[in-house]
């Protein structure tokens, strides 16, 4: 594969990108994340609270209500995620907050949720990714708004006087580096695939490969969710395709049925951590890959991944289980010899075929989902290593795969606006579906 030398400074946006994105979180990311804004509100109240309110945008409200809270006991609900994080949860742990959450902070939850301790409000012209906690107590108040991404605290007030404010530094900003997004190209991401040295990224990426095989392994072991993974191997046999699709969705069924497993995330979403993993494991194996080619196919997984999803942003309603197989789809074409053009030509491939899956929120059908885009990105590698692709004018295909994955961003983004509003109505039942038809 012909490689130019990246620069130092290009080099290291990209392993900036993946610390930032590689991360450890309980369950699904979006009640993690009210959780997390709940569980700082109330260290900075220092105080007794007697009532939190949580406003939110749509998009978090669609991801919340179909999952169950992990570490909750099987409850459900903003409510649930706002008031555990604030009787049990740690915020130094970001997305596992509630990892340490005891009995009887599971118990005082229910109780407290019974009595109204918590309310949920929506509020609209906000990012999709957007949470308010405003927690009282008896004798102070305190307000944190997490935007954008899972854990970016972006305003911290305590009785109206402002200790953080976005882009102001103070010893409540997080100082880590994340990595400027605009800078990544498939080409850049091949190349620092294949010229980085791994002693600087093999921890988290054998984290990754450790946690997300464990929950996925969980998911096949036992009766999580709907059983999609197990499904898959009990109908169609344990090829190494089934085995693939098998293994990330079932990863998924425990995660969105409430399993407490931690998983590396990747965009922000366990299920893309999960979809962006197993698939290259599976296929690894099955070819006899040595760890060294491995890990350098999981970094071009992880980055296409993250470099497709960067077009469209935190939460919308573009399936992001697509991005995520785009990923594992070009990391397998990797690991088979294919060369640049191959593998975006599985890129390519795939979204042609499956980038109009639609998010309805998170919940146990998410499984399903990853399947069919795991699915579908075999196929496009398989496709493409027979150098066999969809051409330009087909859809949103462009000559270039770099057009192409800014279509699909555009519609992800801009196009799916209208969609993603008419969803949440539907799911909160604001709209008599029968009298529109």
């Amino acid at each position: 594969m012909a490689e130019a030398t990246l620069s130092k400074e290009l080099m290291d946006n990209y392993t900036d990108i993946l610390r930032n994105e590689l991360i450890p979180a309980m369950g699904c990311t979006e009640p993690i994340a009210i959780a997390y804004a709940a569980s700082m509100a109330r260290k900075i109240l220092d105080d007794e609270p007697v009532h939190i309110t949580i406003n939110c945008s749509g998009n978090m409200i669609k991801n919340v209500k179909g999952v169950k809270v992990p570490n909750s006991g099987g409850q459900r609900g903003i409510e649930v995620a706002a008031t555990l994080g604030v009787v049990g949860g740690d915020p130094d742990k970001k997305l596992e907050v509630i990892a340490g959450v005891t009995d009887e902070d599971r118990e005082k939850t229910r109780q407290l949720v019974a009595e109204k301790f918590c309310d949920c409000n929506y509020v609209e012209n906000v990012p999709n990714l957007y949470i308010q906690a405003i927690i009282k107590g008896k004798n102070h108040d305190a307000e944190v708004i997490i935007s954008e991404h899972h854990t970016d605290i972006s305003l911290i007030k305590r009785d109206g006087e402002t200790l953080l404010e976005s882009g102001v530094k103070n010893e409540y900003s997080d100082t880590i580096r994340t990595g400027d997004r605009s800078l990544m190209t498939l080409r850049g991401l091949l190349d620092y695939a294949n010229q980085v040295d791994l002693n600087e990224v093999k921890d988290m990426m054998n984290r990754q490969i450790e946690m997300n095989s464990a929950i996925s392994q969980e998911g096949l072991d036992n009766p999580w969710g709907a059983s999609v993974g197990k499904t898959i191997l009990e109908a169609y046999g344990r090829d190494v395709r089934s085995c693939a699709c098998a293994a990330a969705a079932a990863g998924s069924d425990a995660r969105m049925s409430g399993c407490p497993m931690p998983v590396v995330i990747n965009s922000g979403s366990g299920n893309q951590g999960i979809t962006v993993t197993m698939p290259v494991v599976v296929y690894a194996k099955e070819l006899f890959i040595s760890d060294e080619k491995r890990m350098r196919a999981l970094l071009i997984s992880n980055l296409v991944s993250i470099y497709i999803k960067h077009y469209i942003g935190a939460l919308s309603a573009f399936c992001g289980a697509v991005s995520a197989s785009c990923g594992a789809g070009a990391a397998i074409t990797y690991m088979s010899g294919g060369d640049y053009a191959h593998i975006a030509k599985t890129i390519t491939n795939t979204i042609a075929n499956v980038g109009g899956i639609v998010c309805d929120g998170a919940k146990p059908s998410c499984a399903a989902k990853i399947a069919a885009s795991v699915n579908a990105a075999i196929l496009a590698h398989y496709m493409s290593m027979n150098d066999k692709s969809f051409q330009p004018g087909e859809g949103i295909v462009e000559d270039d795969v770099e057009e192409t994955i800014k279509n699909m961003g555009y519609i992800g983004k801009v196009g799916m606006q209208p969609t993603d509003k008419e969803i949440l109505n539907v799911m909160t039942d604001k709209v008599d579906v029968s009298a529109c038809l």
